[in-house]
């Protein structure tokens, strides 16, 4: 039985298998009971998963021939396939479980997105994503490709990129290199008024981000609190920890 890889979902499947042993052995060094793949595709990494010891393990898969394929393959994979796309999915445990995968091109950074939304039960994800990508999540304050995704993720994340996947590593060789990055949660994350007000100050921020604070946030503070000096800065010039502070001078 094979199967057919679909540009429409961004995929790119994983053939060298060292990649997968280093991804595994990152996965090692954790503490967990519960495991959630995204996107096993062909099922390179998912071989390997499945292996581990006294873990519960699911998958999610929205492409039915590769649903398909991987119960076909893999006897021991049998009702732990949730045939959904990620985005649509509730937490597939109860309690904390971590996430790992090679996740499709096309939705990566919403599947960060929707982690955040669980990262109450979410301690550790190991991902790899488009090289360009995972550099904006792990980007520090004051580079060119710091943003939204930077600082939405570090705020409750702490970052570190292991390494470069070369696109010779897939089938087809996507146009780009990838890299994988580990996320994991703080003990103590920002004191911020609220997730609201903070992802509402740092969108607005860099959607201008060639403004000025000042211009870019003027309607979200009063005109006194606007005077500070520190919004005579652009929003990648900002820390984590300023943007949390700012949060409480907001009007709303």
């Amino acid at each position: 039985m094979q199967y057919t890889l679909k540009k429409s979902l961004g995929q790119h499947f994983l053939k060298d298998d060292s990649v997968c042993v280093r991804i595994v052995d990152a996965l090692q060094q954790e503490t967990y009971r519960q495991l959630l793949e995204v996107g096993p595709g062909g099922g390179a990494l998912t071989k390997h998963l499945l292996e581990l010891k006294d873990i519960d393990f699911k998958a999610v898969e929205l492409d039915a021939e590769k649903v398909a394929y991987l119960e076909h393959h893999f006897s021991t994979i049998s009702g732990k396939l949730i045939h959904q796309s990620f985005l649509d999915i509730d937490p597939p445990f109860d309690g904390s479980f971590i996430i790992v995968g090679n996740f499709p091109y096309n939705i990566s950074s919403q599947i960060v997105f929707k982690m955040l939304d669980w990262k109450d039960q979410v301690p550790v994800m190991i991902g790899m994503f488009q090289k360009e990508v995972a550099q904006r999540i792990a980007a520090k304050p004051g580079s060119k490709v710091y943003g939204v995704i930077s600082v939405l993720v570090q705020a409750f994340y702490a970052t570190e990129y292991l390494f470069d996947v070369p696109a010779e590593a897939f089938n087809p060789p996507p146009k780009v290199v990838s890299g994988v990055i580990k996320l994991r949660r703080k003990e103590t994350p920002l004191e911020v008024k609220s997730e609201k007000h903070f992802r509402n100050l740092v969108k607005t921020a860099f959607n201008q981000r060639r403004k000025t604070l000042r211009n870019a946030v003027k309607t979200l503070f009063d005109a006194t609190v606007l005077e500070d000096p520190l919004f005579n800065l652009r929003a990648e010039q900002l820390s984590i920890e300023q943007f949390a502070a700012l949060t409480f001078q907001m009007n709303y």
